[in-house]
């Protein structure tokens, strides 16, 4: 108790670094250990949940009339199946892109990529799973009614005008800021909210691809015969797969581990 109050008191000191790559690292070998259907179950909550965000995006989108302002105005509902998932501690895939990557970096091996690419490929699936059923029930029109279902699939549209490559470009920031949560989160836990609704609505009016919730959008298309099946895999959701990998394992991760690398190895020497 005394060492949470030294960490989380008002008159704590922000945690350097290497404490913060440490705590990070710790919650990565947490979740690598996790039980396969500890994992699948919580991708699953997940994925469901990270579509309440669409729901709001749509919600708001149908109140609102066109003008400069709708777009700033429609992405405040953007953060809301964010804040779910993170505030309820369930498994996205964005996270773990740096969750799961530090410990493979720090002590790279054969097995540890095995388990990091174990814990990917579980997580996915089940956020996948998630937003292909919400997806599926939206299409039918059972939450909200027609209105609702229309201002969805508007919404939704803005992912299927943009190509692969595009996909994957506008992908590379929203996994460097999603991965950025987790980061900030082992020294800000008490402004979960602000932090969480900052960076995931400027991804929203950066018009940043999130595979996940992407998922939700491109399966909603493909649901309502909008785009076909093989555009919103191979067109909309793989290519936001590819950049959010390389926004955060490849960029945010290995930025986050290089500015303490040679401090860690020191300690442990």
């Amino acid at each position: 108790m005394a060492d949470d109050e030294a960490d989380h008191g008002p008159a704590s000191k922000a945690i350097e670094p290497k404490h913060l790559h440490r705590a990070v690292r710790s919650e990565g070998e947490d979740e690598l250990n996790r039980p396969v259907l500890s994992l699948f179950w919580s991708g699953l909550a997940a994925g469901l949940a990270v579509s309440a965000s669409l729901v709001a995006e749509a919600a708001l989108h149908r109140h609102i009339a066109p003008g400069p302002a709708r777009a700033l105005i429609e992405a405040l509902g953007y953060p809301l199946g964010f804040l779910i998932v993170v505030m309820g501690r369930m498994q996205l895939f964005t996270e773990s892109t740096i969750t799961a990557v530090l410990p493979l970096i720090h002590r790279p091996s054969w097995p540890a990529l095995g388990r990091t690419l174990r814990l990917w490929s579980i997580v996915l699936l089940a956020n996948l799973t998630g937003t292909a059923i919400m997806s599926g029930l939206f299409a039918r029109g059972l939450f909200g009614g027609a209105e609702t279902r229309a201002a969805m699939i508007a919404v939704s549209e803005v992912v299927a005008a943009r190509g692969p490559a595009e996909t994957i470009v506008n992908a590379i920031p929203a996994g460097f800021l999603l991965a950025a949560i987790a980061w900030i989160l082992s020294n800000a836990r008490e402004q979960a909210f602000l932090v969480v609704f900052a960076i995931t609505y400027l991804v929203a009016i950066g018009e940043f691809s999130h595979s996940v919730v992407g998922s939700v959008e491109a399966f909603l298309l493909a649901w309502t015969g909008t785009i076909s099946v093989g555009q919103a895999v191979f067109g909309i959701l793989l290519p936001a797969v590819i950049g959010n990998l390389i926004g955060g394992a490849g960029l945010f991760a290995l930025l986050a581990h290089a500015q303490v690398a040679g401090e860690v190895a020191a300690e442990e020497d």
